[in-house]
């Protein structure tokens, strides 16, 4: 710390008649200000300069941040007869500063260093208490945002000109960032809160079914396992992908895995309570699962690989991209296919669960719409960067379906149970759980393979197009 006397003074007054001068600081330290007092502070007169410094003291809250230039304003409250704005501290104004007390942007902190801490410990006892924090903890603030042509390509988005968060963020800076609004800051929400819906309504679901011993429900548990996953590991992609390159890469690796997983799910549930009465216990009913489970190798490893190429073949990457997770939407959702067009041609009954069925494909459509053409961004880049853009259109739409598919799945459940009982083959564990196990652990595989090129030469992917890894090892 830099002793300044000869600019700031810290007095003392004992019945309007003695003014002695102290040691005093003021140390402007990461956007927060403080004033370091060795003794006595009432009044305290100061001017606004900055300095740097290191601090490791007692520190006590004289102002919040923001508000007002005036004697209530953003300052801390319930310090007790003589402790407010007014009594506690006098503006000095320098040259071409108004005499107007200022309302300082930053917080600002009172950092006892030695004697008198009697009265400033019964003032905070009334007020909101002493405040013992460590430096790192003083330094926490939201991070700064930046436009497009700041960051790396590797991190822009099309039609998304602000509100960028920094490339090399820290994980807390990455936390922090979701309580601030940028362009990420809907795409976490959107996710992380339907997470806890499905997560409220698999808990009901466990109250009322009797998941452990039942194997009819086990369809059903694997599904809800999966809508609960897909968006929360999604919320966490958007989240820390501004840590590296690398892990921006790395984190919707798990976001694609996540999704090819749930398409697991769609599958084993579609294949126990949703195929079609004609088609129960047919080679393909027989057969659905596992090839849903081949689908969820070939979706992560295609998604996967065309983050590869999004440097150098965008549009390459995102026709590899959207054609991973559609044909596995496709094949899932043939058997209700069949029913949809069964019921066109009037040898089906009206039901809930096919109403349920096709607002889900209604959203379901929507869902790849926006994912594929980056509107309404697109057309006005720079309107939409906090507030409507396609990503977070996309994810609402996505949990809405997803919304509309469980109320269906759980309407076929209930109204096929006796039927699909006595007709088809009893879910197995292999069918079920063990299909997860199995795609978990190759998943996990496939994101290991493609995640290790990544972490052997880091920072090769900000500024240069990634290598896949059959390629690489080639070379």
């Amino acid at each position: 710390m830099q002793d300044i006397d000869s600019l700031y003074r810290f007095t003392q007054t004992s019945n309007g008649q003695d003014n002695r001068i102290y040691n005093g600081t003021i140390v402007y330290y990461k956007q927060q200000l403080f004033i370091l007092v060795s003794d006595y502070i009432a009044p305290v007169k100061i001017r606004a300069d900055e300095l740097t410094a290191n601090i490791k003291l007692k520190v006590f809250p004289l102002w919040w941040g923001g508000g007002v230039a005036s004697g209530g304003g953003g300052w801390a409250q319930g310090w007790g007869q003589g402790w407010g704005w007014d009594r506690c501290m006098q503006w000095e104004p320098g040259p071409g500063e108004g005499a107007q007390a200022p309302a300082f942007d930053c917080p600002v902190w009172c950092v006892l260093c030695r004697g008198c801490r009697a009265r400033l410990r019964e003032a905070c006892q009334r007020g909101r208490g002493a405040i013992r924090l460590p430096t790192d903890m003083l330094s926490i603030k939201l991070p700064q945002l930046f436009d497009i042509h700041q960051v790396p390509k590797v991190f822009r988005e099309d039609g998304i000109i602000s509100g960028y968060r920094h490339p090399q963020s820290s994980a807390l800076d990455c936390i922090l960032s979701s309580f601030q609004m940028t362009n990420e800051t809907v795409n976490i929400w959107t996710h992380f809160l339907p997470t806890w819906y499905f997560l409220w309504r698999f808990s009901v679901l466990c109250s009322t079914l009797n998941f452990l011993s039942e194997s009819y429900t086990w369809p059903l548990l694997v599904y809800m396992l999966l809508i609960c996953v897909y968006p929360f590991t999604s919320s966490c992609a958007h989240t820390f992908s501004t840590m590296s390159p690398e892990a921006r890469h790395i984190c919707y690796f798990f976001d694609y895995g996540a999704l090819s997983l749930y398409s697991l799910g769609c599958a084993i549930t579609y294949g126990s309570y949703v195929m079609p009465d004609c088609w129960v216990n047919s080679w393909l009913h027989q057969h659905f699962v596992p090839i849903a489970i081949c689908n969820t190798v070939f979706c992560t490893s295609l998604s996967c690989y065309s983050r590869f190429l999004e440097m150098q073949f965008p549009h390459r990457s995102k026709v590899l991209r959207t054609g991973a997770f559609v044909f596995p939407f496709i094949f899932d959702n043939i058997p209700l296919f069949y029913r949809l067009l069964l019921c066109c041609g009037g040898s089906c009954c009206h039901s809930e669960a096919l109403s349920s069925h096709c607002y889900h494909l209604l959203f379901a459509f929507l869902t790849c719409f926006l994912f594929a053409s980056h509107l309404p961004e697109r057309l006005a880049p720079g309107r939409f960067d906090y507030f409507g853009h396609s990503h977070q259109l996309f994810h609402i739409c996505a949990v809405v379906g997803t919304h509309f598919q469980m109320e269906a799945v759980l309407a076929d459940m209930t109204s096929r149970r006796a039927w699909l009982i006595a007709q088809a083959a009893v879910p197995s564990f292999l069918s079920t759980l063990g299909a997860l196990a199995l795609s978990i652990i190759l998943n996990l595989g496939i994101i290991g393979i493609f995640s290790a090129p990544l972490l052997w030469n880091p920072h090769h992917s900000a500024n240069h197009p990634l290598t896949p890894p059959a390629k690489r090892k080639q070379q």
